[in-house]
């Protein structure tokens, strides 16, 4: 496939995320005021789009908490910088297993599964523009996680997103997950235009390599608008890389924690240093009105 770089381009910033982070950097936002604070600060830095998962304010482990996400799509709406909000709704899918011999009872202290009306409660709560949706079942990093999406459960999430007015932002950890997404764009599911975010690099899902990165883009319908990004030490690479291949950007401390060798990041300078490789490539910067145009979003 011969390359067709965008040359208008939307940066997403994701700014905490649900991985153990904190104790990693001081950086990475915990309460409700840190979470939209970070994302104004992405915002103002020039990312069009904000992603936004809640953490519990004492401790920062990850949370599905409504009033947390009312208090962050709150916050965030009455700041002075304009902004697209595209809040998780991966949460409600983990599923851990016992030990190799015993994989039943489950580890109830990790295990969190919710049925789908729930785990989408703060979307229909909160009515952010987007809300990601989780294409598929994999093995999750280390231990016996499993990140459980079935596609009962996947079409019934989307169908609820649909019928409320809120863009699914379909995320893809591998190519079965593409296929699965066609078929949820197939049956009605999920209305045009199709937004999808390639996730790279996330074990045991799609390597970031390139060969494999362009395997993914490859299966991305044409007429879909795609974003990609990678975890870790490539994260920094990958948003020439998206755009060469004709996506946008997406950086933030949900995925990389450092803006160069042993320097911990902010959001704000992740979404800079996306923008000089953006635009030192020749490409043009999209802000979120744009965005909205685009996408066929509605503001609230």
């Amino acid at each position: 496939m011969p390359l067709s770089m965008n040359r208008e381009v939307f940066i997403t910033c994701a700014v905490t995320g649900s991985g153990d982070t904190v104790s990693k950097s001081n950086h990475v936002p915990i309460t409700p005021k840190q979470i939209a604070d970070a994302a104004v600060e992405a915002a103002k830095a020039g990312a069009a789009i904000v992603h936004c998962h809640v953490r519990d304010p004492e401790t920062g482990a990850p949370a599905r908490r409504l009033d947390l996400y009312r208090e962050v799509t709150d916050r965030i709406r009455s700041a002075d910088v304009d902004m697209v909000l595209n809040l998780t709704a991966g949460m409600g899918g983990d599923l851990i297993f016992g030990d190799v011999e015993n994989p039943l009872p489950l580890n109830e202290k990790g295990t969190d599964m919710a049925g789908a009306t729930e785990r989408v409660a703060h979307v229909a709560e909160c009515l952010p523009e987007i809300c990601t949706l989780d294409c598929g079942t994999m093995n999750f990093s280390l231990g016996d996680y499993v990140m459980t999406n079935t596609p009962s459960m996947l079409r019934e999430m989307a169908r609820q997103m649909t019928a409320i007015g809120v863009r699914p932002e379909i995320e893809a950890f591998d190519t079965g997950h593409l296929w699965f997404a066609k078929q949820l764009v197939e049956e009605g599911l999920i209305e045009d235009p199709v937004l999808i975010q390639l996730c790279m690099g996330i074990p045991w899902g799609a390597p970031d390599d390139l060969n494999t990165f362009m395997a993914m883009v490859n299966n991305v319908p044409s007429n879909w608008t795609f974003s990609a990004f990678s975890i870790g030490r490539n994260a920094l690479a990958y948003p020439a890389a998206a755009i060469l291949a004709g996506g946008n950007v997406r950086v933030g401390l949900e995925d990389n924690l450092y803006v160069g060798k042993g320097q911990l990041a902010t959001n704000g300078q992740l979404v800079e240093k996306a923008i000089s490789v953006v635009e030192g490539m020749g490409a043009k910067i999209i802000g979120p009105q744009e965005v909205r145009e685009k996408l066929k979003l509605t503001k609230r």
